[in-house]
Parts: C-alpha cells; structure tokens; sequence
C-alpha cells in the first residue's frame, strides 16, 4: 500500500527552511567557526528592523528554497512569498540576538514533554505561581501588536530576557507562526497558540537539553495549538 504525503503548507516550508538555516548557524557559531560568528553579528543588527532596511544582510536570508516547487506543491504565490520572507527576516534576527555570546543552543526544537514554543519559554522565565507578572505582561504585549514591524520588536525585548536567562526558543516553530500572523485572522491564531503554550507548561518538563545545537531541527505542524 501506498502513503501519499501531503505537499508541505507555506507555512511549514517556511518553519522548515528557518529551522534549517539556524541549525547550520547554530553548529557553526557553537564550533567558534568564524563564518558563523561574522554571520551571526551582521544578522543581530536586524533584529526589531523591517525586513530589507538592511541590504547587507540579503546574503544571509537565503529565500532561494520558497521559489523552488517541491513535488506535488504549487508554486508560492508573491503575497505567501512577500509574508515567508518577512517572517524568516524576524526569526533569524531574533535568532542571531538571542544566541550572542551564549554557549550552549539558544534554538531547540519544541516537542511533548520539551515545550519550546513563546508561550513556554517566557512561562520558564517567572517565579512559580506567578501568573500576572512583567514578563507575562511582555507577551501579552506582544500578542497586541498592530502589525509584525511592532511584534518584531517587541518580541526582540522579551528575547533579550531569555537569553539572561538562558532559555531557549524553537524559532522554526515561531517563523511558521510570523507567516501565519500576517494573514487574516492569522494574529488570532497565532495568539491562541501562544496562550495555550503558557498555560501547559509545568516545571517538569525541563528537562536536560543538548549543547552542541545539534538536536534542534523543528517539525512544524500547522494546528500545532499547544506552541
């Protein structure tokens, strides 16, 4: 019997290439490789900006493979590519400020029983039983945002709080989540996983993870509410 595989949706193609891309970063920088460390830099200057305010940085956020038409797939349209673009923009400069001078992963992927979606990873950084707090107000904030110029920027403050602390983030799953907030009723959505992320979180689920970057590749899912 034969298994038909789905083409992937936009929005995995999009967490998929971000997940790779800032897995080969990851390797590189934690290996003290200096294109990576070099790569890393250029890229923490766009963190909060709008995509394409900084030519320099086109080199680095290689779209190449959203052109391409995987079997089976159609070929993005210019408003999913526009939106892919801008989301891989925001999640590998968040990426690139989150991982500076930390040695251990900032990018780990999220999974049961390892929460890495937003959600989990600000619910890490407060006291327990503190629901209410500064942190927590952070991401509410965030989840107000008017457009993903402002939410850029206001996730950029609370990834400057996580790398404090040293938590990470699954940035294959937050750059399918940047895709889908673009779109209509996409914000909603993409709040609602954000949300129920903070909530399932219980200290028992921090676990040990690995340092060398090398379990961090993402598997996107589209309905993935609990991220």
């Amino acid at each position: 019997m034969t298994t038909v595989t789905a083409p992937a949706t936009p929005r995995e193609r999009v967490a998929e290439l971000a997940a790779a891309r800032i897995t080969a970063l990851q390797r590189g920088y934690l290996d003290d490789q200096s294109h990576a460390v070099a790569a890393l830099a250029r890229l923490r200057r766009g963190a909060g900006r709008p995509a394409g305010q900084l030519p320099d940085l086109w080199a680095l956020i290689d779209t190449g493979p959203l052109h391409a038409t995987p079997d089976g797939a159609r070929p993005l349209g210019e408003s999913e590519l526009v939106r892919a673009e801008d989301a891989l923009n925001v999640a590998l400069t968040l990426y690139a400020l989150h991982q500076q001078s930390r040695r251990t992963g900032m990018h780990q992927a999220d999974r049961p029983g390892r929460s890495r979606g937003l959600g989990a990873s600000v619910r890490r950084m407060m006291t327990p039983g503190e629901i209410d707090g500064p942190v927590h107000k952070r991401l509410v904030r965030a989840g107000t945002a008017p457009d993903l110029i402002v939410l850029a920027q206001r996730l950029r403050d609370i990834v400057v709080l996580l790398r404090r602390e040293d938590i990470e983030l699954d940035y294959g799953l937050l750059a399918g989540q940047l895709y889908t907030w673009q779109w209509p009723g996409g914000a909603d959505t993409v709040r609602r996983q954000w949300g129920r992320s903070f909530h399932a979180w219980h200290p028992q689920h921090a676990g040990s993870h690995p340092a060398d970057g090398s379990d961090s590749t993402s598997t996107p899912d589209t309905d993935k509410d609990a991220s």
